[in-house]
């Protein structure tokens, strides 16, 4: 009796140390050292529009129609 557990909790572990194996190998799997990204240069973060003038369209808008006055007689 006391070889038939010895052999289960050796098949138990195998499979056990099989299964952590398989799971770090995966993307995003295993410890969070295993998810932590790689090496190298990273995204550049979008910038937070504070104010309007920081918007790139709102500027561009701002001048076109600075460059190019709508005809005061045309209706809107």
């Amino acid at each position: 009796m006391l070889k038939f557990l010895l052999v289960v909790a050796v098949v138990g572990l195998v499979t056990y140390l099989a299964v952590r194996l398989v799971q770090r190998r995966l993307p995003g799997g295993g410890t969070p050292a295993a998810r932590r990204p790689l090496p190298g240069p990273r995204p550049k973060p979008k910038p937070k529009m504070v104010a309007p003038d920081d918007d790139e369209d709102f500027l561009r808008d701002l001048e076109r129609k600075r460059r190019h006055p709508e005809d005061p007689e045309s209706p809107a």
